[in-house]
């Protein structure tokens, strides 16, 4: 009984403790294994940070969307935002102009060329008429004897201008930084050389001649040491200036072609002086073949001058291949007209500019006689802005009218700090001067001393005659280094950042603005002391 009572005893307390709790359930680990595709890595992007829709607005972006909200704002109503105008570039200019520019001017050099074209024939006709004719005749004799002693000597002064004219522009283009100097000083020594060679010939018209070259090279020389300081530079740009040329093939045939045309004219027109010399009135006739010799020469110029321009200046501007043959014949057509009223009033009014600015260097106790000054160089100046060489490059490029191109030209420079007292100060187109005057007088010499040994009679009229083919024939075929020195200062005032460019002018414009170039010396003022 009592082990009964004990076996009873356990039992009665595991139900207790039954009733009392739940027996505890085995821990089980249970895993779901899901066989599908994982996302593409932009749906996880999506997942953690959805994206607002693409809004396209004209002036402000939408609201902001905050990543706790995690949804998509609504963007803005657009008529809250104005649509911004933004102004489009200018249009480039065109290139081919087909308008033929000053046509008046144009119209008036073809009456021209065809009036002197007809005086140079009849004066030709009437001289050969004459010596055929009437050989023993007075006018038949003069004639003969001017064929023979004066026509030679003028014909090779002609020829060696020729040469002169591109050895100086084979020189330039070879040797920009010695040449320069060369040739201002070449100027005061070869006119000082040649003056006195006339007055050693002891004659009155001779000597007067002479007189005139030895003052003219004094004056050359003090200008040469007044230029000292701007040589340098000048040489650095005639060295940059001619570098495209060797880019060009055949960009010197025009100023050949001109030469040779220069040429041949000047040969008829020396023949048709001695025949207008048996006309009435022979003084005026002779200068006006003298004034139309000259308006055609400087045409001849300025038709190279333009050529070489237009392919030289578009090679800056737009970087192109421009053809020679074209360029050219665009300078015979189209802008032909401006080559006219450019090489009408160019020399003047830069002639007219140096005699003012030359007035302004004197000072003295008249005061209406430094004031007329003043007010003639600012004249000048102003008309300055309306007819200069720089135009010559806006009228081959973008076929221009001449005053057109003088102004646009002039406001370029402007525009550009400094630019215009650096294109007043440059000297190249006195470099082109001085060669034409130092090939002048060694034609001078060369004919003169021909003639002396010949005939005395002519010396003074042949040293006159050759002295003037040989400056012309000489500017003829100086147009290229001119026109290239042309437009490297115009294209660069267009477009200072081409990387065609060097620093070369904005290293000087630097030193200008820093020191500040000191204004032209003037002779002193005279002051009368008290008594």
């Amino acid at each position: 009984m009592g082990a009964a009572a004990d076996n009873a005893a356990p039992r009665q307390g595991e139900a207790e403790r039954g009733r009392g709790r739940a027996p505890a359930p085995e821990a089980r680990e249970v895993k779901v294994v899901v066989d599908e595709p994982p996302p593409p890595a932009v749906a996880r992007l999506q997942a953690q940070r959805p994206l607002a829709p693409l809004q396209v607005t004209t002036q402000a972006p939408p609201t902001p969307m905050t990543v706790a909200s995690g949804g998509v704002g609504q963007p803005p109503p657009l008529a809250n935002y104005q649509p911004v105008m933004q102004t489009p570039p200018p249009p480039l200019a065109s290139l081919n102009s087909r308008v033929y520019t000053n046509q008046i001017s144009l119209c008036l050099f073809l009456l021209h060329l065809a009036a002197a074209g007809l005086a140079v024939g009849f004066f030709v006709y009437r001289a050969v008429k004459d010596i055929v004719e009437n050989p023993r005749s007075h006018n038949a004799r003069r004639e003969q004897s001017l064929l023979r002693q004066w026509l030679p000597p003028v014909e090779g002064a002609v020829a060696l201008s020729i040469v002169l004219a591109f050895a100086w522009q084979k020189a330039v283009r070879a040797w920009p930084r010695a040449m320069v100097r060369v040739i201002l000083w070449s100027g005061f020594g070869v006119t000082l050389a040649v003056g006195s060679l006339l007055m050693c010939f002891s004659m009155p018209a001779t000597v007067g001649l002479g007189v005139a070259m030895v003052v003219f090279s004094i004056g050359t020389g003090l200008y040469a040491c007044w230029v000292t300081r701007r040589v340098g530079f000048t040489a650095r740009v005639f060295e940059k200036a001619v570098q495209p040329v060797d880019k060009f093939r055949g960009l010197n045939g025009p100023a050949y072609l001109m030469v040779a045309a220069g040429f041949v004219w000047i040969s008829v027109w020396c023949v048709a002086v001695i025949g207008a010399v048996n006309f009435p009135f022979p003084g005026l006739t002779i200068l006006a073949l003298v004034v139309s010799l000259a308006w055609t020469a400087e045409v001849m110029r300025n038709v190279a001058n333009l050529t070489a321009s237009r392919v030289i200046a578009l090679y800056y501007l737009r970087g192109m291949q421009s053809s020679v043959q074209f360029s050219f014949q665009r300078a015979l057509s189209y802008n032909l007209g401006s080559a006219c009223l450019g090489s009408l009033f160019v020399p003047t009014i830069e002639a007219l500019r140096i005699l003012a600015r030359g007035l302004n260097l004197l000072e003295g106790e008249d005061e209406f006689m430094f004031s007329c000054a003043h007010c003639c160089l600012n004249v000048m100046n102003a008309v300055f802005e309306y007819g200069n060489s720089w135009a010559f490059v806006h009228i081959a490029a973008y076929g221009r009218g001449f005053v057109q191109a003088s102004r646009s030209t002039w406001l370029q420079f402007e525009r550009l700090p400094g630019m215009p007292a650096l294109a007043d100060a440059d000297i190249t187109s006195s470099v082109c001067f001085l060669t034409g005057v130092t090939s002048g007088a060694l034609c001078v010499a060369l004919a003169g001393s021909w003639t002396f040994v010949t005939h005395k009679h002519y010396t003074a009229t042949v040293s006159l005659m050759a002295f003037y083919v040989g400056y012309l024939m000489t500017r003829i075929g100086m147009a290229l280094p001119q026109a290239c020195v042309g437009c490297y200062y115009v294209c660069y005032a267009e477009n200072p950042g081409s990387r065609l460019f060097d620093k070369t002018i904005s290293d000087r414009l630097g030193k200008m603005q820093e020191d500040m170039v000191a204004p032209t010396p003037r002779f002193p003022h005279q002051h009368v002391g008290a008594a």
